[in-house]
């Protein structure tokens, strides 16, 4: 289960860096042209989608404040439920099923990492010792 979590965690940390550096890298006109929303909440939503991803990797791999990883996960699964809900209001059903899984993934990291793995810190802790 570890090497799971561990998987969709950098599943999930590439995703949202991706999209979080995106938001914060392209000009407010074009991001608020097909998106009805302010650009500085569009900003914003890029700087929570930036922390998140590096909250899901780098707390286990320092080996630090593990339990940074399942708060990441639970704030940006409030990110994606209000993603799902604008794609549905806006584009319809069909376009909000992305958003929709990449925040079950969301869930099941933060379920995880608080309930099933709680103390293992590094994806390596999961590998058998072999000399």
């Amino acid at each position: 289960m570890n090497v799971a979590l561990w998987i969709v965690q950098g599943l999930l940390a590439a995703i949202f860096l991706f999209a979080g550096v995106m938001k914060l890298i392209t000009p407010i006109e074009a991001m608020t042209a097909d998106i009805k929303l302010p650009g500085l909440f569009l900003r914003f939503i890029g700087v929570a989608e930036t922390l998140g991803a590096l909250g899901l990797i780098l707390p286990g791999l320092l080996g630090i404040w593990t339990g940074l990883t399942p708060l990441a996960a639970a704030g940006l699964t409030i990110i994606m439920i209000g993603a799902t809900v604008l794609s549905i209001t806006m584009l319809g059903l069909p376009v909000a099923l992305p958003p929709f899984v990449v925040g079950i993934l969301c869930v099941f990291v933060a379920y995880g990492r608080w309930r099933l793995v709680p103390h293992r810190a590094s994806p390596r802790a999961a590998l058998p010792v072999t000399r």
